[in-house]
């Protein structure tokens, strides 16, 4: 579960809710929430809390995709097992109509490489859609967000690195 794990990590780093809320730019009633496993976090909030916690979000769902029906994406941690890796390899799930995100910025560079469906990827002002066996590779510095605007889940490769 996200929420215990994101409650572990935040332990381990000795930081409180409060802190990390500051960082994340989000409420300590939303992180308490998503810790009890109340709440579900986008993919937005999701990687503000990582960059402030300084973990890959894949972090999260390490040793399980997280399969929920209601969940708007899903990770598969490909590199599971390995400790502090240079890149990280997930693959991701996103349901129909998944959209209402806001691009973010985040350190190192992005591989993203559809494998089924059509994924719309914004970089900076740029959009582009990508199908199935088609890439795109990013500095991740510039604001970008995934979109599945179709009616059909699509499952894309996001590489990132650190």
């Amino acid at each position: 579960m996200i929420g215990s794990r994101l409650k572990e990590i935040r332990k381990q780093q000795k930081m409180t809710l409060k802190e990390l809320a500051e960082g994340a730019n989000v409420s300590i009633s939303f992180l308490s929430q998503v810790e009890r496993g109340k709440s579900s976090v986008t993919l937005e909030s999701l990687r503000k809390i990582s960059e402030v916690l300084g973990v890959n979000p894949s972090v999260f769902f390490a040793g399980q995709e997280n399969r929920r029906d209601e969940a708007a994406f899903y990770y598969k941690d490909l590199a599971e097992g390995f400790q502090n890796p240079e890149f990280h390899p997930i693959l991701v799930t996103l349901q129909p109509q998944e959209s209402d995100g806001q691009p973010f910025t985040h350190t190192g560079h992005e591989f993203v490489y559809v494998v089924e469906g059509s994924l719309t990827l914004k970089v900076g002002d740029e959009e582009l859609v990508l199908g199935p066996n088609e890439s795109h590779f990013y500095s991740a510095d510039r604001h970008h967000y995934w979109y599945n605007y179709t009616d059909q889940p699509i499952r894309f490769l996001a590489v990132s690195s650190r």
